[in-house]
């Protein structure tokens, strides 16, 4: 393995610096000895070295007394078990920032040991560019990870670079010495041979990462430069580190790294299962640019013979011994690669076909349906990162997918190597949480938590171009001449593009051009905002829309007689969420949008001495509807919207619409006390060429007292709530007071007979004076009832 080992201290190695019961020491001392395999002797003196500073170095102990009591052969023993060393860090201090900080979840230790892996085979095809003979010895380039559920162990194999004695004390004694920066920083100093940027770990501190599973680790290195192999042991309980020479024949390495990671009892059942390891590489470590085996085991058919005797009947010695073949499966282990997908996004985009990039978004997210669009990109300047963004076939079939931030739709990577798909909102805002994707970041640390990527500058300029970039994508799909892949868009995602006009303001010029519309003149299609824009006539100076809560309700709602007479087009929004998205963008092309359910509607086109003159001639009878009809109505007054309606109820200028009440009213934790002071006032428009309009003119000339007149024009007020899409206080009360309207229309009209209404009339006097005398009714309890052809009768 390269000196880029070094990465991350595990999480349990705290548990190493546990106190031990010595005479002498000052006070906490004891939590800095080694509590290995050399903890049995205990210490009498201890000789404290601060350096020639003092402050802000660490701290070394050593145990004079107890090296004065060795025997000779004590030490001819320690020379061969190896050489012991202090950790050059605090290590306390270190673990507890790791465990709180760098990692979420231990399953990552795989991720830094591959990673380092990796790079160590990075390190050696750079150096064998200058230098072949590193590669004479002729071993395959590629990583192998064992794992053994029995013995509790996972060891990891590269055929790397590997370290000598020095780099083993420089890279793995050092806590959060990176090697691989070391080495990045010589390249770049030597500037005729470069800097490798393929190079992933440059943070120091992932090699300690194992110690997160491991109670100890094991590293058995042989790098081309020396001659000699050597191991490096750690615990996870001990404040030291031993390295040896390794002189077992059988352990010996051509060229490399292998590391054994004993697995603590809580973690064996998990991380020795080669099923789990095989999971964990096919997540973190798919697109590693170096092959990666896993020991797994496999089944496979095989036939074997087996021996039956001949017919009964014959003697045995006679007997024919027949052979017969059959197929059984048999179990068997054996390596197999785990990182077969190749990551596409590192290729140049003209290299690669259209199927390529459907096969590999069907098998990175699990989909069935090929995209409707994609993007491969490479972002430079500021900011470095690869990308392929697709948008999907079809919605998520799940609600709880729908307008979710933390959907696993889009997966960081940093050098090839899976960092997180768990994201709220970091990468892309909610209302794009349909979009998938990779995104691959040379810029970004390995080791970091999610909070820390929150604070990121790096990951704000990635999430604002990858924004922008999927804005591009959804409009080439606009653009196209196959109108049917937009509309599938528009029918699956619409709703999110709406929901961002609300909550991505910053965003609204990109968003407005891609919204789709029904309209006046186009009910079976949709229109963008660009098309009305096109077809508005030059005196018109606004966008109309109107908010009903079906397409049926808007092509019959009154307000639209006028402007249907005019030729204007006006927009139908039939979903919850349009009313909104609309009062959010304001405008458009300098053009605003108005409501047509609202007071003060100006067509363009009034004629003010007329209007005046309408106004004039029903003065007086706005006045007397208005005080029929009192607070319900803020006032009453000629309609400038309607042809063929009598009346109309429009909301006020800044209140809620008939739409906007209705889905107030709606809302399961809606606030009630809201709702009468953002209601707004209605007004009470009435048509001064229609019929009853007109009769109700004369009435209040010449029977303003009429109580005939007065029903009428409260049942035309209550009629106009609900054709203007307003919901009546009283359903019932209405209900009978157009029962008796028709009632008094129909009477007689096709010959009823005199005797029904006597009869009639009859049945309800009787109920009169039922109810006025008060008349005592017997109550007979059921079983007391009995029929004159009951069986049960005495």
């Amino acid at each position: 393995m390269a000196p880029a080992l070094s990465r991350t201290l595990g999480a349990s190695s705290a548990a190493g610096l546990r106190p031990s019961p010595s005479r002498g020491l000052l006070p906490g001392a004891h939590m800095l000895l080694p509590q290995g395999r050399g903890a049995s002797r205990r210490a009498r003196g201890v000789r404290w070295d601060l350096g020639k500073k003092g402050r802000g170095r660490p701290v070394g102990v050593r145990c004079d007394a107890a090296v004065a009591e060795k025997t000779a052969g004590e030490e001819e023993e320690e020379a061969l078990a190896g050489e012991k060393f202090e950790y050059q860090a605090e290590v306390s201090r270190l673990m507890d920032l790791i465990v709180h900080s760098l990692y979420s979840h231990k399953e990552v230790f795989l991720r830094e040991l591959v990673s380092n892996a990796s790079d160590a085979l990075d390190k050696l095809r750079f150096l064998s560019v200058t230098d072949p003979s590193m590669l004479s010895d002729g071993a395959e380039m590629e990583i192998r990870i064992k794992p053994d559920p029995d013995a509790g162990t996972i060891t990891i194999t590269d055929s790397g670079i590997g370290m000598t004695k020095d780099e083993l004390k420089d890279c793995l004694g050092t806590i959060a010495q990176s090697g691989t920066s070391k080495f990045l920083k010589a390249l770049k100093e030597n500037k005729e041979i470069g800097a490798d940027n393929g190079l992933i770990g440059q943070f120091g501190v992932g090699f300690y990462s194992a110690f997160l599973v491991a109670e100890k680790v094991v590293v058995s290195t042989k790098s081309p430069k020396a001659d000699k192999q050597y191991v490096w042991e750690g615990e996870a309980d001990s404040s030291s580190y031993l390295i040896k020479e390794e002189t077992d024949p059988e352990k010996m390495l051509t060229r490399g790294t292998h590391i054994t990671l004993f697995l603590r009892d809580d973690d064996k059942y998990e991380f020795a299962d080669p099923a789990r390891i095989q999971g964990l590489v096919k997540n973190y470590s798919q697109f590693v640019s170096f092959p990666i085996f896993t020991w797994q085991e496999k089944s496979r058919t095989v036939e074997v013979e087996e021996e039956e005797e001949s017919k009964e009947g014959e003697e045995a010695s006679e007997a024919v011994k027949e052979k017969k073949k059959k197929t059984i499966t048999e179990k068997y282990w054996d390596w197999e690669l785990a990182n077969e997908t190749k990551p596409i996004w590192m290729r140049n985009p003209k290299e690669v076909k259209k199927t390529e990039y459907n096969e590999f978004y069907k098998k990175t997210f699990n989909e069935f349906l090929d995209p409707l669009a994609h993007a491969h990109f490479t972002t430079e300047g500021e900011v470095e990162f690869r990308s392929i963004l697709y948008i999907p076939g079809m919605a998520p079939l799940s609600n709880e997918e729908i307008m979710n931030p933390k959907t696993k739709n889009i997966r960081l990577y940093v050098k090839r190597v899976f960092i997180s798909d768990d994201f709220d909102g970091e990468l892309f805002p909610r209302y794009l949480s349909f979009v998938k994707g990779v995104v691959d970041s040379n810029d970004l640390p390995l080791n970091v938590s999610r909070e820390i990527l929150q604070e990121s500058r790096i990951v704000r300029i990635m999430r604002k171009r990858l924004v922008r970039k999927t804005f591009d994508m959804i409009q080439e799909i606009a653009e196209k001449d196959e109108k049917e892949d937009y509309k599938k868009f528009w029918e699956s995602f619409g709703k999110f593009l709406k929901l961002g006009c609300i909550e991505d303001t910053g965003n609204q010029k990109h968003l407005a051009p891609l919204l789709r519309f029904h309209s006046s003149k186009t009910e079976t299609d949709l229109i963008s905002l660009d098309q009305y824009v096109e077809n508005m006539p030059d005196s018109q100076k606004a966008i109309y829309y109107i908010a009903t809560d079906s397409l049926q309700s808007a092509k019959t709602a009154p307000f639209l007689e006028k402007l249907v007479q005019k030729d204007i087009e006006v927009l139908y929004l039939i979903e919850p969420i349009d009313e909104v998205a609309i009062q959010n963008l304001q405008t458009y092309k300098e053009k605003k949008f108005v409501d047509i359910s609202k007071e003060d509607l100006g067509l363009g086109d009034e004629d003010e001495d007329k209007e005046k003159e309408s106004n004039q001639e029903y003065t007086l009878l706005c006045d007397w509807i208005k005080q029929q009809l009192g607070d319900k109505v803020a006032k009453v007054q000629i309609s400038k919207r309607l042809s063929s309606s009598p009346c109309v109820i429009v909301s006020g200028k800044f209140g809620w619409s008939a739409n906007m009440e209705r889905l107030m009213k709606a809302q399961t934790l809606g606030d009630t006390s809201s709702l009468e002071f953002m209601r707004g006032r209605r007004i009470f428009e009435i048509n001064p060429d229609h019929p009853i309009v007109k009769d109700l003119s004369a009435a209040c000339k010449n029977e303003p007292e009429s109580t005939e007149a007065k029903r009428a024009v409260e049942l035309l007020y209550e009629t106009a709530l609900i054709s203007s899409g307003y919901t009546p206080e009283s359903p019932a009360e209405l209900g009978g007071k157009i029962y008796e309207m028709m009632t008094i229309a129909l009477g007689g009209r096709w010959g009823r007979s005199a005797a029904d209404d006597t009869k009639a009339s009859a049945s309800e006097t009787n109920a009169e004076v039922d109810s006025s005398e008060g008349t005592t009714m017997e109550v007979v309890e059921p079983s007391e009832v009995r029929t004159e052809s009951d069986p049960w009768k005495d």
